[in-house]
Parts: C-alpha cells; structure tokens; sequence
C-alpha cells in the first residue's frame, strides 16, 4: 500500500505522461551526427585536452574537501588567474557548475532592499537563485528595455539586471550594448550570464562581453565551461573584492567540495587552446548561417534568423509534445542526435525541436537532417 505522499508523487508523475512531458534518463546512442551536445568547439575530445588529462592521471581522484578546507590548490589559483587575464577581469572564482554559480551570486551578493531585474528568458538557475535571495524580483519582458524602464520604477537599494548573453532556448542575444548603456546611466549592476558565448565568441573565445568591449560596464559574468569548453564547472568574473565577498558569503561555493583535479587541468588544457581555434570558430558561425537556411526552405518549419548556434526548430501547425518528440525519435532513428525540448521548459504552444551545430558538423549532415524532418511535417 502506497502512502498518501507516495499516491501524490504518481499521481504527478501520471500527469506529466498524460501531458507528454514525462521526463525519463536515455543513454547515448554511439553513432549519431550530434546536433543536440553543447560540445560546440568539440574539446571534450580535442587530442590535446585529452593528452593533459593523461599526464595527470597521477594526481588524486578528488580534491578532498572544499576549496576553503582542504578542496584548494595551487593549480586551482592559477586557473583564475589565467581566467581574469583571459577575461580581462580583476579576479574569477571558480564554481562547480553554471547552475551553482548563479545560484551562488544572487543568493549571496544582492540583500534584503535590493531589487533583481531579470529576463523571463533568463535560466532556471537565475531564478533559482533569485528564490534563494532576500531581494525583491521582477521579471521584464524578453530583450524589452521599455519594459525594463517600467518596472525599474518599483526598484530599491541596489539594483541588479541579469540576463543572459545567448539564450538556451531561443539561441537570440540579449541587447547587450544598450543594456550596458542603460545601466550605467541609471547606475545599475549589470550581471551577464555568458554560459553559450564564452569560448565562442570574441578574438580569442573570451565571450561576447569582451567581444564588444563592455568589461567595464558589466558588474560580473558567469563563464560556464560545460558549453564550448567541454568539460564542467564555471567561474564568476569580476572585482577582487567580488571574488573576496563570494568567497565568504556564497552558500554554493562554500559548502560543496572543490573541482578534483583532473578538471581543473582539462580546464587549463582547453584554455590553453581557445586562442587557436580561430577557424573552428569561424566553421561553426557559418555552419549555422548555412543551417538555419536550409531549414526554413523546408515547407512547415521555422527556425528564427536572430538565432546563433543554438536553433530552435519550430512547426508551422504546432503539433503539441507528443509529436514533436515522435518527430525527434525519427531524427534520431535516421542518424541524428536531436532532442525535442517541451513544457515546462519552455511555455506550452512552444514545443521545438533544438537544434545545435558544432564546428566538426558538415554541410552534409545538414542537408541529410533537413531531408528526413522534410518528412516529418
């Protein structure tokens, strides 16, 4: 016999298959064409990545500890080193992931009085951390400066607005010159999620901030390395005394145990290598342009020309959850990773398949991808 909390959670659970938003773990399929990873420059297998990772195999398995106990290391500060000279930031301190370390900003650094502004795009991991905050939120309408105006009005004490650089869903960039204009007359503090761009964009893959010159109008930047740096782990990026304050008051930093080792070395590695992937760069922009219009010539779909490397794929008669994953399924048995992306992740009506070109995909692969969904709808 179940117990009523047991009943509750098959009862939601029976919702969700009903919905077609069940969630369920798959493992990898060996042999697809991967357009789903965010592997985009492909270093979780770069020979050079891996040879450093076989060099330090000597090196314990975990760090032992958190990086105020025993979890720190001399390879660990010079990473952020090495990461707020990339960056061209003061300082950087290392987070176990994306997620943690946005939950470890704006958990920690905005207080009780302070307002947080944020994108209705913005990651879960933003909002999540917005919940752990004292500070007063309001969400502003997507890329929407004019709404943002509005509700500024309402704001108090220390005023945040975090957005991100490139969007997970949509694969759109946020405004990020007029927002930076913005908060710098109104003397805002403008936090920058650069998970998709950092490695991507800029002259040596330090991220769209640094691309378009806005170091020093942007309060701190979240730098996620488990995109185009492929591997784990993030760092925020931003004044000494930033570094300093998280490392004292940061929940997500303080109690969970370091990066092991052999992380922080794949990270160095990948680093090390950013500055020369000039080409895989410029590969992987074109493969996108070439992508988005190879799809929109297919009759029923539609991916949006602001997006970048990230692609939604959308259907002209919005077939609903269910479809969209059988969809996905027969790309997938055809020979391509792509996965459908549905509610609650994104809002319901906007089911997508997702789409994501790497710098090792072909013209080729495209075309054979557009043949089989051209069947589809």
């Amino acid at each position: 016999m179940l117990s009523p909390l047991h009943q509750r959670l098959v009862q939601h659970l029976a919702q969700r298959e009903t919905d077609g938003t069940r969630r369920r773990l798959t493992l990898p399929t060996g042999g697809l064409t991967d357009f789903s990873s965010n592997d985009y420059l492909g270093l979780s297998q770069h020979p050079m990545v891996q040879a450093a990772l076989q060099q330090a195999t000597a090196e314990a398995a975990g760090s032992t500890g958190s990086r105020l106990l025993t979890g720190n290391s001399a390879p660990a500060e010079a990473l952020e080193a090495h990461l707020a000279a990339f960056h061209r930031a003061e300082a950087a301190l290392l987070f176990n992931s994306g997620y943690a370390a946005n939950l470890g900003f704006f958990s920690a650094v905005p207080r009780r009085g302070d307002t947080i502004l944020y994108d209705e795009a913005s990651h879960a991991s933003v909002k999540d951390g917005i919940r752990s905050s004292f500070a007063t939120a309001w969400s502003f309408q997507h890329n929407d400066l004019q709404d943002l105006e509005r509700k500024l009005a309402r704001a108090t004490g220390a005023v945040f607005v975090a957005v991100e650089a490139l969007y997970s869903m949509d694969g759109d960039m946020a405004p990020l010159q007029e927002l930076a204009a913005f908060c710098q007359a109104r003397g805002l503090y403008l936090v920058v999620d650069e998970a998709h761009t950092n490695g991507i964009y800029g002259l040596k893959g330090e991220g769209l901030v640094s691309e378009l010159g806005l170091e020093d109008a942007v309060f701190a930047r979240i730098l996620t390395f488990g995109k185009a740096l492929g591997s784990q782990g993030a760092a925020i990026a931003g004044a000494a005394v930033l570094r300093d304050y998280l490392l004292n008051f940061s929940r997500p930093f303080i109690y969970t145990t370091a990066l092991p080792p052999l992380t922080v070395t794949g990270l160095a590695a990948a680093y090390e290598l950013l500055p020369t992937l000039t080409q895989e760069r410029e590969q992987l922009f074109a493969l996108s342009n070439y992508l988005k219009a190879r799809l929109n010539a297919v009759p029923g779909l539609r991916v949006p020309l602001e997006s970048h490397v990230i692609h939604p794929v959308f259907f002209t008669d919005n077939p609903g959850p269910a479809q969209v994953r059988q969809v996905a399924a027969a790309a997938q048995a055809a020979g391509f990773d792509v996965r459908a992306i549905v509610s609650p992740t994104v809002p319901v009506g906007t089911e997508r398949l997702r789409l994501i070109v790497h710098s090792y995909n072909t013209r080729e692969q495209i075309d054979g991808l557009a043949e089989v969904l051209s069947h589809q709808v």
